[in-house]
């Protein structure tokens, strides 16, 4: 085995159960969830379909990590999975483009949540929206500064709050079920089952699930990782699934396709018909809780990241450093520094329509991690002596098979611009390892 490969991350272990299952359901529940049902609209019944595809493929994809987080205890997340299976150059590439996307998401996260603040605070709308995004992403960053238990505390808190808005979408649809149970039949979805149109449907969904990896890129960090990061990855994964199941489920039957697909906050509209009108502000509220929590915790995963990978001798070892609170300072500036780099290029006028293509290219970027960490379960499968279990070639086999569907799904433009930002990161990982050589 590499020697890299188990090479976790100094300090004190500060993640628990709750924690990483909070990252897990924070990262994966953001801004996208309140216009999902939207998106997902025109698809009709294929919509449902396509999320019961995603669910199966993202809970075998769950399960790999789970089983690559029992295969290699001490090692400090999937980087060190992929390089001790599959070897540098895998590793580096899945890395990369996963650590690119994720403080992408992060500029996206803040812009996002800009939008809503005017409706919960009317005064901010008189200041420029580039200035709160960047305050957004520096608060953030301040935050994790103060250590990685500090970011969790505020990712259990934010979470919480994130799921109280989906509970109330779920008791609505539960009291109307048994009170006026007729409302779900009257504006049936009319599109009819197409298989094109349940594959861009699983896409949509899968980029609403993407997330359930983030219990085990901290590893390094984690508490009892051989135990809490299988549990906690497949806790938040089913419970993220079933919320994005029966929210979408209760928007889609009870209003009418039409109407859904041009709605802007259609959780707001659901409200507004069957509770009052003048709820938008308080769901307003609710969709910057969700934001805010979703850009702690990719904060805090990027910042993780970018220290594995400076452990690893991928990035300059300085971004691997720790300051006194236990947090990889220069690592979350550096990438602080990015996204203020992509809020500035969306505020841009002549870059918008490029960066709004970059965010929709994240999902391509996060699958070759996906993939290759499937790749690594059949590898450790192989290489464990006899008896075998076959649960891992099952589970790899069955991942790499979700994950090539998954690519084939996006379509051939967003594949291609995966291809190039692989590509992009070449030049620094021939640097590296240059300068890694004798």
């Amino acid at each position: 085995m590499n020697e890299h490969a188990t090479r976790a991350a100094p300090g004190v272990k500060e993640l628990g159960f709750w924690m990483c299952t909070a990252l897990v359901v924070g990262n994966t529940i953001g801004i996208g969830i309140f216009l999902l049902p939207a998106s997902l609209a025109p698809y009709g019944f294929n919509a449902m379909i396509g999320w019961g595809i995603t669910v199966l493929g993202m809970s075998v994809l769950a399960r790999v990590f789970a089983r690559l987080a029992r295969g290699f205890p001490e090692a400090d997340g999937p980087y060190a999975y992929i390089q001790a299976t599959l070897g540098d150059q895998a590793a580096f590439v899945a890395i990369w483009c996963y650590w690119v996307s994720c403080w992408i998401t992060n500029a996206a996260i803040a812009i996002g949540v800009v939008g809503y603040l005017g409706a919960v605070v009317p005064g901010l709308a008189s200041a420029p929206a580039s200035l709160q995004a960047l305050g957004l992403v520096w608060l953030f960053v301040g935050i994790n500064l103060l250590g990685v238990r500090t970011g969790g505390r505020v990712q259990v808190l934010t979470t919480a709050l994130k799921l109280l808005p989906m509970a109330v979408i779920i008791l609505l649809g539960a009291w109307l079920l048994v009170s006026e149970p007729a409302v779900y039949s009257r504006n049936l979805p009319a599109t009819p089952l197409t298989l094109a149109d349940l594959m861009a449907a699983s896409t949509i969904a899968l980029f609403a699930m993407l997330g359930i990896e983030s219990a085990a890129v901290p590893a390094g960090r984690v508490r009892d990782p051989e135990r809490t990061i299988p549990r906690a990855t497949m806790a938040g994964t089913l419970l993220t699934a079933a919320i994005y199941v029966f929210v979408s489920s209760i928007a889609m039957l009870l209003i009418p396709q039409q109407d859904l697909a041009q709605s802007s906050a259609p959780f707001a509209e659901l409200l507004d018909r069957f509770v009052g009108v003048g709820n938008g502000r308080v769901l307003a509220l609710f969709v910057v809780i969700s934001g805010l929590g979703a850009l702690n915790g990719w904060t805090l995963l990027v910042g993780e990241l970018t220290a594995t990978m400076a452990r690893h001798g991928t990035l300059p070892v300085r971004l691997g450093r720790l300051n006194s609170r236990g947090a990889p300072a220069v690592a979350l500036v550096l990438t602080g520094g990015f996204a203020t780099a992509m809020v500035l290029m969306n505020y841009s006028r002549s870059l918008v329509e490029g960066f709004t293509f970059l965010t929709l290219v994240v999902t391509a970027a996060n699958l070759p991690l996906y993939l290759c960490c499937a790749l690594a379960l059949a590898v450790l499968w192989r290489r464990r002596a006899r008896p075998k279990s076959p649960d891992l070639l099952v589970l790899g086999l069955l991942g790499t098979a979700y994950s090539i569907f998954a690519f084939i799904g996006l379509g051939r433009e967003p594949f291609l611009w995966s291809l190039a930002l692989a590509a992009a990161g070449l030049p620094l990982y021939l640097l590296m390892r240059a300068r890694r050589q004798p």
